[in-house]
């Protein structure tokens, strides 16, 4: 409650009395973007698409591969996480496709919001990007968390800086920003439930007199 509080809802009109005596609400308020966000939800995409693009083209993705070319930079990376090398796939390892299926739902929820909110102006779309960035914060954590409980077993054979630069500075900015993102449109959510709420009782009050 205390964080519906401190951010009211935004965009309120005085409610107004018509000629039957029946005080006229409204009922929406208009939906708050942020360019950071969106800026995010935009420039993420294709990243994340490329991303998808190596995983499932595994093996041609990886060193030696035909398409190798396309996904070079992941010469690198494939030897660090090991999920995205040699070993996961020799092992049918399902995880890393299964990831990638699920930022392609993600992709798909943050451009539908990019959609609503800026050019439908459609006020659940706030709901939208909560629940997308919700979905990429769960799933972040996922991908450490099982690290963590496989003993770093796709990670561990990294030195420590290999380690920071190549998979805890990348990966965790899909951690910090996600979690901005559900705060401060959590906040927006809070402001058009309570919003809501006044503009039900007034219609409720109105009736009444």
């Amino acid at each position: 409650m205390q964080l519906c509080r401190a951010f009211p809802a935004r965009s309120q009109l005085p409610p107004s009395r018509s000629s039957s005596g029946i005080i006229n609400q409204p009922w929406t308020m208009a939906v708050k973007t942020y360019n950071w966000i969106s800026l995010w939800f935009l420039l993420t995409t294709p990243i994340i698409l490329w991303d998808v693009g190596y995983c499932f083209m595994r093996p041609r993705s990886m060193i030696g591969g035909d398409l190798h070319w396309i996904w070079e930079p992941y010469g690198i990376y494939q030897n660090v996480d090991l999920l995205y090398g040699i070993p996961a796939l020799e092992e049918g390892n399902g995880f890393t496709n299964a990831q990638s299926l699920m930022n392609i739902f993600e992709t798909i929820l943050n451009l539908t919001y990019l959609y609503l909110a800026h050019i439908s102006s459609w006020p659940p779309a706030t709901l939208i990007g909560f629940g997308s960035a919700s979905l990429t914060l769960s799933k972040t954590i996922l991908y450490w968390a099982q690290e963590y409980f496989c003993g770093y077993c796709a990670v561990g054979q990294n030195d420590m800086k290999s380690l920071i630069v190549y998979w805890i500075i990348p990966n965790g900015l899909w951690l910090l920003f996600p979690s901005l993102i559900i705060y401060t449109l959590g906040k927006d959510l809070c402001a058009q439930l309570m919003f809501a709420d006044r503009s039900a009782a007034a219609l409720v009050e109105g009736k009444k007199k």
